[in-house]
């Protein structure tokens, strides 16, 4: 193998490993309360969960709820007095999706439940094996295509940045712009409301015969 190959390859791998995968969370969830998670994604991700419950006393058979919102508060997902759940869906605006877990009263005997959260965003959820199958790809051929995904999901990734940086930019320029003229207004409030001042002791002063 050539350098150049070998170094286009190591350039291939490293972009792969940058692109987020599945990722899994372990939640104490107290006896009292609620214990989310949450993260920022983008538009049109595709979103893949699924929760369990680890119970390392078999005496007992905790139960859980669990609710997924979206940043506009539209719920996305809803189980009660469950031992196990998943969820899926397609983002529709991009901001914060958050997944909160409660125990279910009387179910966990006064002790903190343990959950195991498995999160996939994006190219995380896809099923290569489906993929090769159905496609005949194998070896070289399957490892590009997926390097070919993550080079996309970098890009789209790098493009929502640089939108959101913009954004915040733009509301920056217009909260400066705004304090900017909040202040040279004070400042003309003050000089007039001063001179008005100055003339009204003049007057003052000047009827009284004082000067």
């Amino acid at each position: 193998m050539s350098d150049k190959m070998r170094h286009g390859l190591t350039t291939a791998i490293l972009l792969f490993i940058l692109v987020p995968v599945g990722e899994a969370i372990w939640l104490d969830v107290p006896t009292t309360g609620t214990k989310c998670v949450s993260e920022e994604i983008q538009s049109n991700i595709v979103v893949l969960a699924d929760y369990i419950i680890i119970s390392e006393d078999h005496s007992l058979k905790p139960t859980i709820s669990a609710k997924v919102t979206s940043p506009y508060g539209n719920n996305l997902h809803h189980s009660e007095n469950v031992t196990h759940g998943e969820f899926a869906f397609t983002t529709k605006e991009s901001g914060n999706y958050i997944a909160c877990f409660w125990a279910d009263a009387k179910s966990h005997g006064n002790k903190d439940v343990s959950i195991n959260v498995e999160w996939k965003t994006g190219i995380a959820t896809k099923d290569w094996a489906s993929i090769a199958k159905r496609e005949k790809l194998e070896g070289v051929e399957l490892e590009i295509r997926k390097l070919e995904g993550a080079v996309e999901a970098i890009h789209e990734n790098l493009i929502y940045l640089r939108n959101k940086e913009a954004d915040m930019r733009t509301v920056s320029e217009k909260t400066n712009s705004r304090v900017a003229w909040c202040s040279m207004m004070s400042l003309g409030i003050c000089i007039v409301v001063s001179g008005l001042q100055v003339a009204y002791l003049k007057h003052y002063f000047e009827k009284k015969k004082l000067i």
